[in-house]
Parts: structure tokens; C-alpha cells; sequence
């Protein structure tokens, strides 16, 4: 299990007092601010748990006690917050505080919980090994149960090779003891007393019904050129990663690239395009990559966003890549909400902002507010105004249908920060402000908030997620420590919530 977000994220959602109108002093509202500080979390690492942090205790607080109050609401949130948010770590432990308030009160409930938020074979480990460290290893029956339903349904031959590892503090067999499961078929009760033999260290020979793990016993003995053969590796239910750590350095890597290409899955081949230069794959094999990076349904599918496209563009050394992730990147627009009304993006452009982004990827912290205010402003086409900033500040123009690429060409390096000025200059009754920075500004400098109406949502956020800001937070002032993927989505969301619309009640 991971650790607490660390990054600091400040939002009205700290208020007691806030409620779905963003007013103070009204009835205090849980649902809102439950939901408030999940969405908050959205912008930054999705971890969310195994720290002494006052957040970590509200959200499990919150979680129990909405739960009681409003169980069917509880329901849904838990249900979105995997699904829809992709907050894996936040929905498991939601689902287990939420169970135990139920428990509690005598409520029932708990098991429909539980199994609604394992999406993933790894994920009864994981919310197992998280109850115990947290709630003792007395594990009530609503979560033995709901554990026992979602590895009915998640525990399969794949599922077993791919994530049933020794790095796992709770591995299948360990679940299956615990919460004695219903084989759905004579093939998964064969499948449950494999993991129970091979974790217990016991003889055994995989039974006939286990084709795949046969399959993928064989080829791990295999000469190491059967790693060739696309249709071996499927069959096998054999991993990319592991056929290259199979391989070693005892295959030509182009034709182990080659062979493996067909059986991974969109992210992977987006992010290692580098090492299909690197290796030399032919100019075919990149051409049939380059055309399934392109495709707009496969970009809609993967549900990528236009960070991703750029860090890709960036990494990779070859120009064959070049039109395909272009093409890419502006498919992924798509996936960026359009906002009601008008929107003012201002982006930070001083000199500080031009340190690395990220770890893994070549992105500066530049490059990253550059692609998300150009995002916005495309999918938002005539209804944003888009700005970069610094000591001075200047429009950026987007026309319609454009490259996205084009557009971030037109950043520039504008020197210092003085966010105050840029406001004052480019407000113009817009219906909200988004600002991408780092926060390092003047000193002294007063609340940029102040140049807009305190009714207008004002939305920050902070790169390098510093806790002292350009502003104070409040009712419809939110920062966020850290730009993610998530934060295309953050907008609508809070909007919404602010109404009292809740998005798995969205037509």
C-alpha cells in the first residue's frame, strides 16, 4: 500500500463550513466536503493512505460517516471515485472505513461496497493488507465476503502470472484462506488450488484445465527464441516485461521488439518508442506502430491526455514518430471537458518555471502548464483566452483545428512572476480564471484573487507544490499541489459539485 499524497493541495474543501453553494457560516455538508477533498487529491499522486497526516484521518472520518447517513450516496462516490476518478488507492480505503462505520451502526451494505471497488486481480491483497494494518487482523464477514465475490470474478490465469508475485505483502493463496471463495467454474477452483500449492511451497503440476500457465511454464523453459513468436508470448499470458527480462541480452533486441510490440498495450507502446529507436526496429514495424498511435478511437480508448503525447514527443529520438503523436495529441483533446461559458487560462512562463517536470519524463515544469493552457483553450475554442505570463504578458493564439504542437511553439520565456498584473490586465467577466505556476511570486505581491469578483471560481495550480501561494483559499478559491492528467477534469467536476451535482448521477 502506497503512502499519503504529500503534496499540499488547498482548497475550500478545508473549511467545515463549506457547503455545495461555497458559502460560510451555513450547515456544514460532509458529502461535499468528502467529496471535495477526494477530487482535491485528483490533481496530485493518487495515494492516499498509511500516514499519521490530519487528511488521511478526515477522509476515513468522512467516509464512515457519510456512509450511515447516506448510504446509497456512499455507494455511488465509491463506485465513481475507482471508475470514473481512477482513484484506486482512495476508493479502497473509502470502502473499508465506509463498511466499518456500517458495521457499527448495524447497517448492511458493507459487502456490496467492497467487492464494487476491486477492479483489479491485486486489489483484494491490497485492501486485505490494508484493513489488518489498520483495524486489526479480526476481518468481519461483509469484508471477507465482498473480498470473496471480487476474487470469484478478478482471479484468472492471467491475472495469477501477471500481478500474484513475491513482492506482494498479501498474495492470492493469502486471500483465498482468509475468505474461502466459490470457485465459479471446476477451471477456477483448479486455478485457486494452484496458488494455494505454489504459495505453501507444495508439489505441484499445473491441472489440464490451466492451459495458459502450462503454457507459460513451457516457454520460460523454452529456448529463449521462442521470445519470437507473437502468438507464443499471447497464448503464454507472458508480460512484456518479463519476456525482456527472460531475454536478457541473449536476443537482438529489434527482433525482440518486433515480437513484442503486437501484444502490448497503448501507454506501453507510447512510452517506449525511445527504446524501439534505440533497439532499431525496422521502418515497417514503425509505420504499423505510428498508425495505431494515431488512430483516434484507440487515443480515445486509452483515455490518454495531451501530457503523455508531449513527454513522448519530447523522448523520442527519431522523426518518425513525429506526425503520428502530432496527430495523437490533438485526437486527445477529446478527452478534455469542454467548460460552460467563458474561460480566462493563464500561463506561467518566468524563468523558474523552466525546471524538470518530471522524473521519468524530459517535460519542464514550462512545458507542462504550456500543454494544459493550450488544451484548454483548443477544446474551448472561442470561449478561452489564453496567456502566458511573466514580468509581462501577452494572448497566445489559437486557431481553430490547429496543431496543439504549434500552439505550445508559441511560448516563450517571460523573465520574472507577477501573476497581480496579468490578471488585472486579461479579466474581462470571464466566468473563471485557471492559473498554471509555480507560485513563486513577487514579494509582497497581493492575492491575484483579488483582481476578480470573489463569485467567480479561481483555480491554481501550484507545479512544484509549494504550501505558501500567491493566495489564501477559500469558497471558490481552490490550489492544487501538482499537475496530473486529472486536472483536465477537475474544473467540471467541482462546478458541478458546487451545484449539488454529483457526477455518477450525470446523464
Amino acid at each position: 500500500m502506497g503512502k499519503f499524497n504529500k503534496t499540499a493541495v488547498r482548497t475550500a474543501a478545508s473549511s467545515p463550513a463549506y457547503t455545495h453553494e461555497g458559502g460560510l457560516g451555513a450547515a456544514r455538508d460532509p458529502k461535499s466536503e468528502l467529496f471535495l477533498l477526494a477530487v482535491a487529491n485528483m490533481a496530485a499522486e493518487r495515494t492516499y493512505y498509511e500516514s499519521a497526516d490530519e487528511r488521511d484521518a478526515r477522509f476515513a472520518s468522512l467516509a464512515g460517516e457519510v456512509a450511515v447517513s447516506d448510504p446509497q450516496w456512499t455507494a455511488g462516490f465509491l463506485g465513481w471515485l475507482r471508475t470514473g476518478a481512477n482513484m484506486r488507492s482512495a476508493s479502497l480505503v473509502g470502502a473499508v472505513e465506509a463498511t466499518r462505520a456500517l458495521l457499527a451502526a448495524g447497517r448492511p451494505g458493507g459487502r456490496q461496497l467492497i467487492s464494487s471497488v476491486l477492479q483489479r486481480a491485486d486489489e483484494p491483497g491490497e485492501l486485505l493488507a490494508y484493513w489488518i494494518a489498520r483495524h486489526g487482523r479480526a476481518v468481519p464477514k461483509p469484508v471477507k465476503r465482498g473480498l470473496a465475490d471480487a476474487v470469484q470474478r478478478l482471479y484468472t490465469e492471467f491475472s495469477l502470472l501477471k500481478y500474484d508475485t513475491a513482492s506482494k505483502g498479501f498474495r492470492f493463496a493469502d486471500v483465498i484462506d482468509l475468505v474461502h471463495p466459490t470457485a465459479a467454474s471446476p477451471a477456477q477452483g483448479d486455478l485457486f488450488r494452484h496458488a494455494l500449492d505454489r504459495r505453501h511451497h507444495r508439489p505441484f503440476d499445473p491441472a489440464p484445465s490451466l492451459e495458459m500457465i502450462s503454457r507459460n511454464a513451457a516457454l520460460r523453459s523454452a529456448p529463449v527464441e521462442s521470445l519470437l513468436d507473437p502468438e507464443a508470448l499471447r497464448a503464454a499470458g507472458l508480460t512484456w516485461e518479463d519476456a525482456l527480462s527472460l531475454a536478457g541480452s541473449r536476443l537482438d533486441k529489434a527482433r525482440l521488439w518486433t515480437a513484442l510490440i503486437p501484444t502490448m498495450g497503448y501507454m506501453a507502446t507510447l512510452r517506449n518508442l525511445r527504446n524501439f529507436d534505440e533497439a532499431g526496429v525496422s521502418d515497417e514495424v514503425a509505420a504499423r506502430v505510428a498508425a495505431r498511435l494515431a488512430d483516434p478511437e484507440q487515443v480515445a480508448r486509452s483515455k490518454q491526455f495531451p501530457f503523455r503525447f508531449l513527454a513522448a514527443h519530447r523522448a523520442a529520438p527519431s522523426l518518425r514518430w513525429g506526425h503520428a503523436l502530432d496527430r495523437a495529441l490533438t485526437a486527445s483533446l477529446a478527452n478534455v471537458p469542454v467548460l460552460p461559458g467563458r474561460t480566462l487560462v493563464l500561463v506561467d512562463r518566468s524563468g523558474s518555471m523552466f525546471g524538470t517536470f518530471s522524473r521519468r519524463s524530459e517535460l519542464t515544469n514550462a512545458d507542462a502548464a504550456a500543454i494544459f493552457g493550450a488544451a484548454v483553450a483548443m477544446r474551448n475554442h472561442g470561449r478561452a483566452d489564453l496567456v502566458q505570463f511573466g514580468s509581462g504578458s501577452g494572448r497566445i493564439t489559437v486557431g481553430a483545428g490547429e496543431s496543439l504542437l504549434r500552439v505550445v511553439d508559441r511560448f516563450g520565456n517571460l523573465g520574472g512572476t507577477n501573476t497581480l498584473a496579468a490578471v488585472q490586465r486579461w479579466y474581462a467577466g470571464h466566468d473563471r480564471v485557471l492559473i498554471v505556476t509555480d507560485e513563486q511570486a513577487h514579494a509582497g505581491q497581493t492575492d491575484p484573487g483579488s483582481a476578480i469578483p470573489p463569485s467567480v471560481p479561481l483555480y491554481t495550480w501550484n507545479l512544484v507544490g509549494y504550501r505558501a501561494g500567491h493566495g489564501p483559499s477559500g469558497p471558490r478559491r481552490h490550489t492544487f499541489g501538482g499537475l496530473t492528467d486529472a486536472a483536465f477534469r477537475l474544473v467540471p467536476l467541482l462546478e458541478a459539485s458546487a451545484r449539488g451535482s454529483w457526477p455518477w448521477k450525470a446523464p
